[in-house]
């Protein structure tokens, strides 16, 4: 890549892939590029994703539902390998038009309502259970202000600061220190509000929680882009304690377990269809099966 100033031409055009991770799987076109069925398990909810922060939020919520006692909120998640672009198969591309996991399809209903989008997807199961959602219209608003802060924002930390800090080719000073820069104000603005309530909303645990935690405790625990020295996240006092206080919550811990296939094999459960899969498919006990 040429330090040179960038003249961008008068018509864009794709004739290249743009280099960096994930480069194989851009594309500036939508749509489907094969043929592939979505698979289906015995539960109501059937889950597609992988355990990006915006998987995790979806696996977090059904978890804690399940932990609250709703048999409803059972479900199958299925692995969605996107960097062998499994999410660009026909059946995923007609439940997400947009080809972004996580995808959750609700077989309660006739017909089957799919849900694309995390902040969408928490947002369906808190109104359809009854729970993790305020309701009156002040703290519900609170907690919808959060909710879409956090969809609003998280593009400036994975697709901008991650991208330029981590995945790009070759690192540039200016797009780092921007979107260095924007992250640490967004930090800043987190530990202001928990500053002043337990959780992010107010006094109580929401979706908004579960919203954020994923995306800035990964960062704040340097499991994101291995960049929270050189953003100092430990000066944020008020935000440290609440990522970790967030973290010790049981259904957290398997939520994030779910779909991942990176990091320790016993912290990766690949596929879950039943809450037993904790115990027993976990990937250090699957490989155990597997040399036997």
């Amino acid at each position: 890549m040429s330090n040179e100033t960038y003249t961008p031409p008068k018509v864009w055009q794709w004739d290249k892939e743009s280099g960096g991770a994930f480069a194989s799987i851009n594309r500036p076109v939508a749509g489907a590029t094969h043929d592939k069925a979505l698979p289906q398990g015995q539960h109501p909810m059937q889950l597609y994703s992988l355990a990006t922060p915006n998987g995790v939020k979806a696996t977090v919520m059904l978890e804690e539902l399940l932990e609250l006692g709703f048999e409803g909120a059972e479900y199958d998640a299925h692995l969605v390998r996107i960097t062998e672009g499994e999410q660009f198969g026909s059946g995923f591309v007609e439940a997400n038009p947009n080809s972004k996991i996580p995808v959750l399809v609700d077989h309660s209903t006739t017909p089957p309502i799919r849900v694309f989008e995390s902040g969408s997807i928490l947002l369906y199961l808190a109104e359809k259970f009854n729970v993790l959602l305020p309701h009156t219209p002040e703290q519900r608003t609170e907690v919808l202000n959060w909710l879409f802060w956090q969809m609003g924002s998280a593009p400036y930390l994975g697709g901008g600061f991650g991208h330029f800090y981590a995945y790009a080719p070759e690192k540039y000073e200016y797009p780092i220190n921007r979107f260095a820069m924007e992250v640490k104000r967004q930090l800043d603005v987190l530990d202001q509000q928990l500053a002043k309530h337990p959780y992010v909303a107010g006094r109580t645990y929401t979706i908004a929680d579960i919203a954020i935690w994923p995306w800035y405790g990964a960062l704040v625990r340097n499991e994101a882009y291995s960049a929270a020295e050189f953003l100092d996240t430990q000066s944020y006092k008020n935000l440290n304690r609440w990522v970790g206080e967030i973290a010790e919550r049981p259904a957290v811990k398997r939520g994030r377990m779910v779909n991942r296939t990176w990091g320790e094999p016993s912290e990766q459960l690949h596929e879950r269809h039943s809450a037993g899969d904790f115990d027993n498919n976990t990937q250090d006990k699957v490989t155990d099966k597997d040399v036997d």
